[in-house]
């Protein structure tokens, strides 16, 4: 067997070989092409069979020639070129990169098999409890409850049982200071409750125990320990069932039930002891992990994505940091994401929603090496803590697409959860997930995601879109699109509705206390609503189907299939070596034997194909046995890419009865999926004629069979090979029964079966309106990330809310690279991932169904991917290649792009889950505010970063509101997105400028009302988060600067407004971006003597000075002439500084506030 790599310099010399062949006067033609069919093993196996010998031959002649003939003038110009190139070079061993073997990853799975699953825990953990409030919320039960729901399910038996240990104090240095660690060992074994309970008054929401100090060393070993076992390879996944949690826990702060930071502290591990460079962790408890957050702020080694109840910081812990605004600094920028709910009652759809918009596109295009699952179950059904509404049957929904992500290497960690029900429920199922069990099926509908979800996950994303390729797919809009709309408008709210409005409500929570509440901490959920919860819960356990079929996959193949081929043309691209190679490959990786193989000769009946098919169709393919070759030859040109053999029917009639043997055997509970290695292919095949190397239409036929002898409802079919299934198109384009999803190569109507109906503008007829959805590729050289996205972004949402009872792919695998036809990119083990995801639809009943795919390299290695992923075996990562990511983007993504933006707008209209992501537009440049419910422009333009040294005032902006919640670490950076200065952005604008449509306003140098302030009393400071004095509202507030009362401005409740005209106090001064408006002059104010209060403003809301950015000379008491310049007689000093120009937005010109 040939080396899977070669070097770069031996490419080169078979290339120049090549070129000298071409030139040479004997019969190089014939030669080349066998040689190049050797080097890549393409579409010369795929296109004829039995060729190796002459290709051998071939090669030794062109040897013969070589040492015989005189070398060619192309041969001498290929030689120098490449001398010149060595020497331009000046490093030879530049020459040698590597160039890897398409297959070799799928080749490296060959010994892969399902490794157990590790799970961690010691029974000791449950002494940690509250010995003064035996109500808290954190209590031994979470930690019994959950092992004792595993047990029920058999669980803890199956996996690989880990011992235990504690971590060392050199392991908990790593990030936590030794002050931190030494105040908790002082409490180990200490009895004295009143002096525990005093200790913890001193942290938020923290008991202390005599056991805590021993059992969080224990809870943190067993992480790490868990950790290590993954990265060694000794198991496939793994659990921690733990407790004290760990990720709140800060450098040197106790903090929410949590003492030391485990999972933060095992990803450390990782990075130190291990030398990982890609660590994910997910944080899907229901409160921030503010402990993990800023441990890795800064650190591109480790992305950090929390999923957490937040309401505007009036949810615990009350932090700007855990906003979406938070992204990361220094070279961990775009690193850190946070997704904040900001309304209770989130459910299934919400946080599915999360994960496949966003997190599952941004992990896999970061490939990491390790994911880590801060597994929180609080915001699941009934919990008192979290009020959220996420069934127990979700979490495996969230974790399975995880799973063969990283080299499968997941280690879940349980963090809070506080509904012992739901806890242990949820827990449980996440436990059987990772030991391979199916997903169960949900048993509620799928709630459509929340007005609140969409606003912040589309904010996340518009955040996080400079860094990160995946978050593209939105469109955009300019900031002066705004503009414009409320001009022409005038602020209609029912106006431009696709515009999503970037803006940061701050609530926040009760102001900090030297000590916390240590007793009665825990409230509970009215009487009315947990019984309700509670009978809820019982239901859906009840009704969640958690039975396994015996048999994990069923094998359908028939080597009589083989005898459908072209008399005619024995090199034509559909063979029966294709299910021959696919057959032998499976044989070859062990899979065989690990599958059940269903029995041989299961023909179709006439009935059965006419489920699909009309009957003069089927008895005219009848009519074909025993037809002269010649005059059969004959009929297939009367058709569109077809042939025909005297076997053809027989064949025919065993692919589809194969397929239905298949369906049979999952839809009976016999086994839990199928792969069917079966030709002739069917997609294309119409309900009347045979179509593009197609008979009968094998998985249409399955489907009309499920529905009809077993009662289904709906059937999913899912079709990746590279050519559009017009005929299973058309044979369902009017049944709602049928969701037929095709992903295709389409080129405008341009490709193979051509025309306008591969389009994704074709969705159905009639009833069967919205259920067929196209995906048409424009251009050639689709890959792994483009599918990737197709089916995290469209696919996997639409088939969610559809909740098929049965999957049928139709498996062509001629998208595959190296397939002579497809021209696509799609590797095997990237087959291997979409079938993974697939099958966690329909509780795991899923089937695979061979369609095209000529190149019988890759659609063996492709088919046996899926084969080894619905084993269970861990399949290769696709890699995306770092280096290609940093690239601009090539034309094929940018056409993945625009097909999948055209889709999502199109499909939005009939599926709900696709109506927040498909049809709203991201702002271009999106500068985040705070505080600020005005329109969006507002918020933009009085955040743009000024940069000139004469105007370097800060109200608020980018840099103002920045959170650094780390500690540098030096590592390399994703680049940033350049930030505007206002100079250039006036530039580009300038014509928009100058006719007034920008809305700018030059403040007013006086105003004569300046004399009702006296500089001297102004107070020490403002409190910028204050509340309307008038309705307590938190949106949008100004204080006067006569009087000092908080009132909202016009857009909200008008009490400013109000305030002004009865006290006769006309100035007032924004606490969202400091400036000044005197109601009076109906105008803004910038003036030397506003400074006192300004600054006042600007400590408490950045906790910094405010610049003095006048002219004129600074005065210590404040006091300034009301002139222009501050000094009556000088005309040179200007507000702001010499050319400066302060810009404020406005819906009119009458009236800010």
């Amino acid at each position: 067997m040939s080396p899977p790599i070669v070097t770069r310099r031996g490419a080169q010399q078979a290339k120049i070989q090549t070129r000298a062949m071409v030139k040479s006067k004997s019969t190089a033609g014939g030669t080349t092409a066998a040689t190049a069919a050797g080097m890549f093993g393409g579409s010369g196996n795929s296109s004829s069979s039995g060729n190796s010998s002459s290709s051998g031959n071939s090669s030794t002649n062109v040897g013969d020639q070589r040492k015989a003939g005189k070398p060619s003038t192309a041969l001498l110009e290929a030689k120098r070129r490449a001398r010149n190139m060595l020497k331009n070079q000046g490093n030879a061993t530049a020459m040698q990169e590597t160039v890897t073997d398409i297959f070799q990853n799928a080749m490296n799975a060959k010994g892969l098999v399902q490794r157990p699953t590790a799970l961690i825990y010691d029974e000791t953990m449950s002494q940690h409890c509250c010995l003064w409030d035996k109500e808290h919320y954190e209590c031994p039960e979470r930690f019994t409850r959950v092992l004792e729901r595993c047990r029920e399910l058999n669980l803890v038996e199956r996996c690989n049982q880990l011992p235990s240990r504690a971590a060392t104090k050199e392991e908990i240095l790593r990030l936590h200071t030794e002050e931190h660690f030494e105040r908790l060992k002082q409490t180990a074994g200490i009895r004295d409750d009143e002096r525990m309970e005093e200790l913890s008054s001193r942290y938020d929401s923290i008991y202390i125990h005599p056991s805590t100090f021993e059992l969080s060393l224990l809870a943190t070993g067993s992480t790490i320990e868990l950790v290590d076992q993954l990265i060694a390879g000794k198991a496939q996944n793994g659990m921690a069932i733990i407790r004290p949690p760990g990720h709140h826990a800060m450098k040197a702060e106790f903090n929410g039930y949590c003492f030391f930071n485990n999972v933060a502290l095992a990803a450390q591990h990782a990075l130190d002891v291990h030398k990982l460079q890609r660590i994910l962790i997910i944080d899907y408890d229901v409160h921030h992990g503010q402990g993990t957050q800023r441990f890795f702020y800064n650190d591109p080694r480790v992305v950090y994505f929390s999923i957490h109840r937040f309401e505007y910081g009036s949810f615990w812990p009350h932090l700007k940091e855990s906003d979406y605004h938070a992204i990361g600094s220094g070279p961990g920028t775009g690193y850190n994401f946070n997704v904040p709910l900001n309304s209770i009652g989130m459910t299934n759809g919400d946080y599915l929603a999360i994960f496949q918009q966003l997190l599952l596109p941004v992990a896999l295009e970061y490939q990491p090496e390790l994911i880590i699952v801060s597994a929180g179950y609080d915001a699941a059904l009934g919990c008192p803590e979290g009020e959220m509404e996420v069934t127990p049957a979700c979490y495996p929904h969230l974790l399975n697409p995880l799973l063969r992500l990283a080299d499968s290497r997941v280690a879940v960690v349980l963090e809070g959860g506080y509904c012992l029900d739901s806890l242990a429920e949820g827990a449980a199922l996440t436990l059987r997930s990772l030991l391979g069990d199916p997903c169960p099926p949900l048993v509620e509908p799928l709630a459509l995601p929340r007005p609140e979800l969409a606003k912040a996950l589309l904010s996340c994303i518009c955040l996080h879109r400079p860094h990160w390729r995946c978050l593209q797919l939105q469109r955009t809009y300019e900031v002066t699109e705004m503009a414009d709309l409320y001009r022409d408008c005038e602020g209609d709210s029912g106006s431009g509705s696709d515009l999503h409005q970037i803006m940061r409500i701050w609530i926040g929570g009760p102001p900090p206390v030297d000590r916390y509440p240590t007793r009665d901490t825990a409230i509970p959920l009215p009487a009315e609503k947990k019984v309700r919860n509670l009978a809820r819960l019982q239901v859906l356990r009840t009704e969640t189907k958690l039975s396994i079929p015996p048999i994990r996959v069923c094998y359908a193949y028939d080597p009589q299939m083989l005898e459908h081929s072209n008399l005619h043309d024995p090199g034509h691209p559909e063979q029966p070596s294709r299910i021959r190679h696919i057959h032998k490959m499976h044989e070859e990786y062990a899979l065989l034997a690990r599958m059940k193989q269903l029995p041989a000769g299961r023909t179709a009946t006439t009935d059965e194909v006419c489920l699909a098919h009309t009957r003069s169709h089927v008895n005219s393919v009848r009519r074909l046995l025993g037809r002269d070759p010649e005059e059969l030859q004959q009929l297939g040109a009367s058709y569109n890419s077809v042939y025909l053999h005297p076997r053809t029917f027989d064949c025919a009639t065993l692919a589809a009865g194969s397929v239905l043997q298949a369906v049979e055997s999952v839809l009976r509970g016999e086994s839990r999926s199928g792969i069917c290695n079966v030709r002739p292919p069917g997609h294309h095949a119409e309900p009347d004629q045979p179509h593009g190397f197609c008979i009968f239409n094998n998985v249409a036929i399955a489907a009309q069979y499920a529905i009809r002898d077993f009662g289904l409802e709906r059937v999913l079919i899912v079709d990746w090979d590279v050519h559009h299934g017009n005929g299973t198109q058309h044979i369902f384009e009017s049944n709602p029964k049928v969701l037929y999803i095709s992903v295709h190569r389409y080129e405008h109507g341009t490709f193979f079966p051509k025309g306008p109906d591969g389009n994704y503008d074709v969705v159905g007829k009639g009833a069967g309106r919205g259920f067929n959805v196209n995906i048409p590729w424009n251009k050639k050289g689709m890959g792994d990330l483009e599918y990737a996205l197709a089916f995290q972004q469209l696919i996997m949402p639409i088939a969610y809310e559809f909740n098929p009872q049965l999957v049928l792919v139709s498996a062509g695998f001629d998208a595959a690279i190296g397939d002579p036809l497809g021209g696509c990119k799609v590797t095997p083990e990237g087959y291997g991932l979409l079938t993974h995801w697939l099958s966690a639809l329909a509780g795991g009943r899923i089937i695979i169904c061979l369609e095209g795919g000529y190149n019988v390299n890759s659609i063996s290695y492709a088919m046996t991917m899926c084969t080894k992923t619905l084993l269970g075996d861990p399949v290769p990562t696709p890699q995306l290649g770092a280096q290609a990511l940093q690239k601009p983007a090539t034309v094929a993504f940018q056409s993945c792009v625009e097909t999948l933006r055209a889709c999502l707008q199109l499909q939005a209209r009939h599926w709900k889950s696709l109506e927040f992501v498909g049809c709203q537009r991201l702002p271009l440049e999106p500068l985040v505010g705070e505080n600020n419910n005005e329109d969006f422009l507002t918020a933009s333009l009085r955040q743009l970063n000024i940069s000139s040294d004469s105007v370097r005032r800060t109200t608020g902006g980018a840099e103002g509101d920045r959170t650094d919640c780390g500690e540098e670490r030096p590592s390399g950076s994703k680049p940033k997105v350049k930030v505007k200065t206002l100079t250039e952005y006036m530039a580009e604008h300038k014509e928009a400028l100058e006719q007034n449509e920008m809305f700018a306003v030059y403040p007013l140098k006086t105003c004569p009302h300046l004399s009702q302030l006296l500089p001297e009393e102004a107070p020490l400071t403002i409190n910028t988060n204050a509340a309307c004095s008038g309705c307590n509202s938190l949106a949008e507030n100004w204080v006067c600067l006569s009087c000092r009362t908080v009132a909202c401005g016009r857009y909200v409740n008008e009490h400013m407004q109000m305030h002004s005209l009865g006290s006769d106090h006309p100035l007032a001064l924004s606490l969202s971006d400091l400036s000044v408006w005197c109601y009076a002059c109906s105008a803004y104010l910038d003036h030397p003597r506003l400074y006192a209060f300004l600054n006042a403003a600007h400590v408490d809301k950045f906790q910094e000075p405010m610049a003095w950015t006048y002219a004129c000379q600074r005065r210590a008491d404040g006091c300034y002439g009301l002139g222009p310049d501050g000094q009556d007689q000088d005309d040179d000093c200007i507000p702001g500084g010499a050319g400066s120009i302060c810009i404020q937005l406005e819906r009119n010109n009458n009236d800010s506030n």
